[in-house]
Protein backbone atom coordinates (compact mmCIF):
# COMPACT_ATOMS: atom_id res chain seq x y z
CA UNK A 1 0.00 0.00 0.00
CA UNK A 2 1.82 3.01 -1.23
CA UNK A 3 0.39 5.35 1.17
CA UNK A 4 1.81 3.30 3.85
CA UNK A 5 5.48 4.69 2.80
CA UNK A 6 5.54 7.75 0.76
CA UNK A 7 3.61 11.22 1.17
CA UNK A 8 1.74 13.61 -0.70
CA UNK A 9 1.96 17.32 -0.79
CA UNK A 10 -1.25 17.14 1.76
CA UNK A 11 1.17 15.32 3.89
CA UNK A 12 3.91 17.73 3.58
CA UNK A 13 1.27 20.58 4.25
CA UNK A 14 0.09 18.76 7.06
CA UNK A 15 3.70 18.48 8.68
CA UNK A 16 4.21 22.24 8.03
CA UNK A 17 0.95 23.52 9.95
CA UNK A 18 1.80 20.60 12.28
CA UNK A 19 5.15 21.96 12.64
CA UNK A 20 3.22 25.74 13.35
CA UNK A 21 1.12 24.37 15.82
CA UNK A 22 4.02 22.38 17.88
CA UNK A 23 5.50 26.06 17.92
CA UNK A 24 2.32 27.97 18.91
CA UNK A 25 2.46 25.44 22.12
CA UNK A 26 6.11 26.32 23.08
CA UNK A 27 5.15 29.74 22.24
CA UNK A 28 1.67 29.99 24.51
CA UNK A 29 0.92 27.46 26.66
CA UNK A 30 3.94 25.18 28.01
CA UNK A 31 3.55 21.11 27.70
CA UNK A 32 4.53 18.55 29.24
CA UNK A 33 4.70 20.09 32.42
CA UNK A 34 4.27 16.82 34.27
CA UNK A 35 5.17 13.21 33.63
CA UNK A 36 3.49 10.99 30.65
CA UNK A 37 2.17 7.71 30.55
CA UNK A 38 2.69 5.64 27.51
CA UNK A 39 -0.18 2.65 27.51
CA UNK A 40 1.29 -1.00 25.71
CA UNK A 41 -1.47 -2.93 25.60
CA UNK A 42 0.48 -5.98 25.46
CA UNK A 43 2.68 -7.63 27.78
CA UNK A 44 6.42 -6.34 28.48
CA UNK A 45 9.00 -7.73 26.83
CA UNK A 46 7.62 -7.26 23.27
CA UNK A 47 8.57 -5.40 19.97
CA UNK A 48 5.58 -3.13 20.65
CA UNK A 49 7.05 -2.75 24.40
CA UNK A 50 10.49 -2.58 23.29
CA UNK A 51 8.92 0.76 20.68
CA UNK A 52 7.30 2.23 23.79
CA UNK A 53 10.21 2.27 25.56
CA UNK A 54 12.67 3.36 23.38
CA UNK A 55 10.29 6.62 22.59
CA UNK A 56 9.33 7.01 26.13
CA UNK A 57 13.27 6.97 27.10
CA UNK A 58 13.82 9.46 24.53
CA UNK A 59 10.80 12.26 25.08
CA UNK A 60 12.05 11.73 28.78
CA UNK A 61 15.19 13.57 27.73
CA UNK A 62 14.18 15.76 25.95
CA UNK A 63 11.17 16.85 27.69
CA UNK A 64 12.82 16.61 31.55
CA UNK A 65 9.26 14.96 32.88
CA UNK A 66 8.91 10.88 32.66
CA UNK A 67 7.37 9.16 29.74
CA UNK A 68 6.79 5.92 31.74
CA UNK A 69 5.62 2.89 30.02
CA UNK A 70 2.37 1.48 31.74
CA UNK A 71 1.80 -2.33 30.21
CA UNK A 72 -1.74 -3.39 30.11
CA UNK A 73 -2.41 -6.35 28.17
CA UNK A 74 -5.61 -8.72 27.42
CA UNK A 75 -8.05 -9.50 25.37
CA UNK A 76 -5.83 -9.07 22.47
CA UNK A 77 -5.11 -5.45 23.58
CA UNK A 78 -8.29 -4.21 24.39
CA UNK A 79 -8.36 -3.84 27.75
CA UNK A 80 -5.20 -1.31 27.63
CA UNK A 81 -6.63 0.42 24.51
CA UNK A 82 -10.14 0.84 26.29
CA UNK A 83 -8.08 2.60 29.24
CA UNK A 84 -6.47 4.39 27.12
CA UNK A 85 -9.70 5.79 24.93
CA UNK A 86 -11.40 6.57 28.38
CA UNK A 87 -7.87 9.01 29.32
CA UNK A 88 -8.41 12.68 29.19
CA UNK A 89 -7.47 14.21 26.16
CA UNK A 90 -5.14 16.68 28.20
CA UNK A 91 -2.13 14.76 26.24
CA UNK A 92 -0.71 13.06 29.30
CA UNK A 93 -1.53 9.53 28.18
CA UNK A 94 -0.45 8.03 24.93
CA UNK A 95 -1.07 5.20 23.03
CA UNK A 96 1.72 2.90 21.75
CA UNK A 97 -0.25 -0.03 19.52
CA UNK A 98 0.15 -2.65 16.61
CA UNK A 99 -2.46 -2.53 13.91
CA UNK A 100 -4.73 -5.11 15.95
CA UNK A 101 -6.42 -1.55 16.76
CA UNK A 102 -8.46 -1.96 14.08
CA UNK A 103 -8.42 -5.95 13.28
CA UNK A 104 -10.32 -6.43 17.36
CA UNK A 105 -12.82 -4.78 16.58
CA UNK A 106 -14.29 -6.50 13.91
CA UNK A 107 -13.99 -10.07 15.12
CA UNK A 108 -14.69 -9.63 19.12
CA UNK A 109 -17.62 -9.35 20.62
CA UNK A 110 -17.87 -6.45 23.42
CA UNK A 111 -15.41 -4.19 22.26
CA UNK A 112 -15.90 -0.92 24.05
CA UNK A 113 -13.66 1.35 21.90
CA UNK A 114 -13.90 2.71 18.65
CA UNK A 115 -10.23 2.89 16.75
CA UNK A 116 -11.48 5.76 14.58
CA UNK A 117 -13.79 8.47 16.56
CA UNK A 118 -12.15 7.33 19.90
CA UNK A 119 -8.59 8.22 19.08
CA UNK A 120 -6.62 11.12 17.64
CA UNK A 121 -3.95 9.76 15.63
CA UNK A 122 -0.29 11.55 16.05
CA UNK A 123 1.69 9.38 13.20
CA UNK A 124 2.73 6.09 12.09
CA UNK A 125 5.64 5.00 14.21
CA UNK A 126 7.24 1.57 12.53
CA UNK A 127 6.16 -1.37 9.92
CA UNK A 128 6.82 -4.62 11.36
CA UNK A 129 7.24 -7.13 8.25
CA UNK A 130 5.82 -10.65 8.35
CA UNK A 131 7.76 -13.95 6.54
CA UNK A 132 5.80 -16.54 5.25
CA UNK A 133 7.75 -20.04 6.63
CA UNK A 134 6.92 -23.42 6.02
CA UNK A 135 8.63 -26.73 7.71
CA UNK A 136 12.02 -27.54 6.48
CA UNK A 137 10.59 -30.74 5.17
CA UNK A 138 7.48 -29.76 2.75
CA UNK A 139 8.07 -30.32 -0.43
CA UNK A 140 7.21 -26.57 -1.78
CA UNK A 141 10.19 -24.74 -2.21
CA UNK A 142 8.37 -21.48 -3.29
CA UNK A 143 5.14 -19.68 -2.56
CA UNK A 144 4.03 -21.03 -6.05
CA UNK A 145 4.72 -24.29 -5.42
CA UNK A 146 3.06 -23.71 -2.19
CA UNK A 147 -0.37 -22.40 -3.61
CA UNK A 148 -0.16 -25.33 -5.96
CA UNK A 149 0.00 -28.07 -3.63
CA UNK A 150 -2.58 -26.22 -1.51
CA UNK A 151 -5.01 -26.16 -3.79
CA UNK A 152 -4.11 -29.91 -4.88
CA UNK A 153 -4.57 -30.81 -1.31
CA UNK A 154 -7.54 -28.59 0.21
CA UNK A 155 -8.04 -28.91 4.01
CA UNK A 156 -4.46 -31.10 4.27
CA UNK A 157 -2.27 -28.46 5.16
CA UNK A 158 -2.13 -26.76 8.24
CA UNK A 159 -0.85 -23.52 9.26
CA UNK A 160 -0.26 -22.23 12.29
CA UNK A 161 -0.74 -18.31 14.34
CA UNK A 162 0.08 -16.98 17.90
CA UNK A 163 -4.04 -16.87 18.31
CA UNK A 164 -7.20 -16.30 16.52
CA UNK A 165 -7.20 -12.69 15.14
CA UNK A 166 -3.66 -11.91 15.55
CA UNK A 167 -2.22 -10.36 12.58
CA UNK A 168 -0.34 -13.27 11.64
CA UNK A 169 -3.36 -15.32 11.49
CA UNK A 170 -5.04 -12.41 9.68
CA UNK A 171 -2.39 -12.46 7.21
CA UNK A 172 -2.82 -15.71 6.36
CA UNK A 173 -6.72 -15.70 5.87
CA UNK A 174 -5.80 -13.21 3.38
CA UNK A 175 -3.70 -15.17 1.39
CA UNK A 176 -6.64 -18.13 1.36
CA UNK A 177 -8.85 -15.92 -0.09
CA UNK A 178 -6.72 -14.06 -2.59
CA UNK A 179 -4.99 -17.65 -3.73
CA UNK A 180 -8.28 -19.15 -3.31
CA UNK A 181 -6.70 -22.13 -1.20
CA UNK A 182 -7.86 -24.01 2.18
CA UNK A 183 -5.47 -24.87 4.91
CA UNK A 184 -6.07 -25.64 8.34
CA UNK A 185 -6.01 -22.90 11.53
CA UNK A 186 -4.32 -24.00 14.56
CA UNK A 187 -4.44 -21.15 16.66
CA UNK A 188 -1.53 -21.70 19.56
CA UNK A 189 -1.52 -19.09 22.71
CA UNK A 190 1.38 -16.77 21.68
CA UNK A 191 4.64 -17.12 19.12
CA UNK A 192 6.68 -19.70 20.90
CA UNK A 193 5.02 -22.84 21.19
CA UNK A 194 4.00 -21.74 17.29
CA UNK A 195 7.83 -21.17 16.27
CA UNK A 196 9.17 -24.73 17.95
CA UNK A 197 5.97 -27.16 16.09
CA UNK A 198 7.10 -25.76 12.50
CA UNK A 199 10.69 -26.48 13.07
CA UNK A 200 9.46 -29.90 14.40
CA UNK A 201 7.93 -30.37 11.26
CA UNK A 202 4.09 -30.36 13.37
CA UNK A 203 2.85 -27.15 11.97
CA UNK A 204 3.28 -26.84 8.23
CA UNK A 205 3.03 -22.96 7.46
CA UNK A 206 2.82 -19.99 9.17
CA UNK A 207 3.91 -16.34 9.37
CA UNK A 208 6.46 -15.18 11.85
CA UNK A 209 8.00 -11.46 12.31
CA UNK A 210 11.13 -11.87 9.86
CA UNK A 211 13.58 -10.97 11.97
CA UNK A 212 12.38 -14.24 14.07
CA UNK A 213 12.39 -16.57 10.75
CA UNK A 214 15.80 -14.95 9.69
CA UNK A 215 17.82 -16.75 12.05
CA UNK A 216 16.44 -20.66 11.76
CA UNK A 217 16.17 -20.31 7.83
CA UNK A 218 19.63 -19.60 7.84
CA UNK A 219 20.13 -22.26 9.81
CA UNK A 220 18.18 -24.80 7.41
CA UNK A 221 15.52 -25.17 10.34
CA UNK A 222 12.73 -23.77 8.69
CA UNK A 223 12.14 -22.62 5.16
CA UNK A 224 11.68 -18.48 4.53
CA UNK A 225 9.27 -18.55 0.86
CA UNK A 226 8.43 -14.66 1.50
CA UNK A 227 9.46 -11.96 3.74
CA UNK A 228 7.48 -8.67 3.67
CA UNK A 229 4.06 -7.93 2.15
CA UNK A 230 3.92 -5.94 -0.82
CA UNK A 231 8.43 -4.71 -0.72
CA UNK A 232 10.96 -7.00 -0.08
CA UNK A 233 12.73 -6.22 3.58
CA UNK A 234 16.37 -4.63 3.83
CA UNK A 235 17.24 -7.52 5.95
CA UNK A 236 16.14 -9.88 3.34
CA UNK A 237 16.98 -8.64 0.15
CA UNK A 238 17.30 -12.26 -1.66
CA UNK A 239 13.53 -13.15 -0.42
CA UNK A 240 10.89 -11.98 -2.63
CA UNK A 241 8.09 -10.33 -1.17
CA UNK A 242 4.64 -12.42 -0.63
CA UNK A 243 3.67 -9.81 -3.61
CA UNK A 244 6.29 -11.15 -5.79
CA UNK A 245 6.24 -14.72 -4.82
CA UNK A 246 2.59 -14.98 -5.29
CA UNK A 247 1.93 -13.13 -8.05
CA UNK A 248 -1.52 -11.58 -6.13
CA UNK A 249 -0.73 -7.18 -5.67
CA UNK A 250 -3.50 -7.36 -3.06
CA UNK A 251 -1.52 -9.18 -0.25
CA UNK A 252 0.10 -6.25 1.89
CA UNK A 253 0.18 -8.17 5.20
CA UNK A 254 3.08 -6.39 7.42
CA UNK A 255 2.17 -5.19 10.57
CA UNK A 256 2.59 -1.45 11.15
CA UNK A 257 2.55 0.55 14.93
CA UNK A 258 0.77 3.77 15.54
CA UNK A 259 1.00 6.53 17.95
CA UNK A 260 -2.37 7.84 19.41
CA UNK A 261 -4.20 10.37 21.82
CA UNK A 262 -6.93 10.27 23.10
CA UNK A 263 -10.15 12.27 21.31
CA UNK A 264 -10.25 15.91 21.53
CA UNK A 265 -6.84 16.34 22.68
CA UNK A 266 -5.62 19.50 21.50
CA UNK A 267 -3.75 20.23 17.49
CA UNK A 268 -1.20 22.24 19.50
CA UNK A 269 -0.46 19.21 21.80
CA UNK A 270 -0.31 16.72 18.86
CA UNK A 271 1.96 18.74 16.83
CA UNK A 272 4.30 18.93 19.25
CA UNK A 273 4.11 15.36 20.00
CA UNK A 274 4.38 14.15 16.60
CA UNK A 275 7.25 16.98 15.83
CA UNK A 276 9.17 15.32 18.77
CA UNK A 277 8.74 11.94 17.77
CA UNK A 278 9.65 12.35 14.40
CA UNK A 279 12.88 13.54 15.46
CA UNK A 280 13.44 10.63 17.82
CA UNK A 281 12.77 8.07 14.91
CA UNK A 282 15.76 9.34 12.91
CA UNK A 283 18.32 9.07 15.80
CA UNK A 284 21.32 6.40 14.81
CA UNK A 285 21.01 4.60 18.16
CA UNK A 286 17.08 4.43 17.69
CA UNK A 287 16.81 2.80 14.23
CA UNK A 288 19.51 0.71 15.41
CA UNK A 289 17.37 -0.25 18.32
CA UNK A 290 14.68 -0.78 16.09
CA UNK A 291 15.97 -2.79 13.59
CA UNK A 292 17.02 -5.29 16.10
CA UNK A 293 13.57 -6.19 16.86
CA UNK A 294 12.31 -6.66 12.96
CA UNK A 295 10.90 -2.93 13.23
CA UNK A 296 11.51 -0.20 10.41
CA UNK A 297 10.60 3.18 11.57
CA UNK A 298 8.01 5.04 9.39
CA UNK A 299 7.23 8.65 10.57
CA UNK A 300 3.94 10.51 9.38
CA UNK A 301 1.64 13.45 10.01
CA UNK A 302 -1.81 12.45 11.79
CA UNK A 303 -3.53 12.45 8.32
CA UNK A 304 -1.25 9.40 7.32
CA UNK A 305 -2.16 7.77 10.40
CA UNK A 306 -5.93 8.85 9.82
CA UNK A 307 -5.88 7.28 6.86
CA UNK A 308 -4.03 3.83 7.77
CA UNK A 309 -6.66 3.71 10.69
CA UNK A 310 -9.81 4.34 8.29
CA UNK A 311 -8.34 2.21 5.22
CA UNK A 312 -7.22 -1.30 6.85
CA UNK A 313 -10.11 -1.00 9.54
CA UNK A 314 -12.39 -1.45 6.03
CA UNK A 315 -9.41 -3.75 4.71
CA UNK A 316 -9.63 -6.31 7.58
CA UNK A 317 -13.17 -5.85 8.03
CA UNK A 318 -13.86 -7.53 4.72
CA UNK A 319 -11.21 -10.22 5.42
CA UNK A 320 -12.92 -11.04 8.59
CA UNK A 321 -16.21 -11.22 7.37
CA UNK A 322 -15.44 -13.28 4.22
CA UNK A 323 -13.00 -15.89 6.81
CA UNK A 324 -15.94 -16.66 9.06
CA UNK A 325 -14.70 -14.49 11.68
CA UNK A 326 -16.99 -11.31 12.37
CA UNK A 327 -18.56 -11.13 15.83
CA UNK A 328 -21.75 -11.25 16.07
Amino acid sequence: MPTRRCFSRRSFCSAWLLALAAGAVQADEPYPTRPIRIIVPFSAGGGIDVLGRTIGQKLSEAWQYAAVVENRPGASGNIGTDLAARAAPDGYTYLMTANTIIMTPSFMQGVTFDPVKDFTPVMPIAIGSLALVTRPDLPAKSVSQLIELARKQPHKLNYGSPGTGTPHHLAMELVKQRAGVDVVHVPYKGSGGLVNDVLSGQVDLAFVPVHQALQFARAGKMQMLAAGGTRRTAVTPDIPSLAEASGIADVDVDMWYGLYLPAGTPPAIVGKVNAEVAQILKMPDVVKSLSMQGLQPSGGTPDDLARLTRDDLRRWAGVIRQAGLASQ
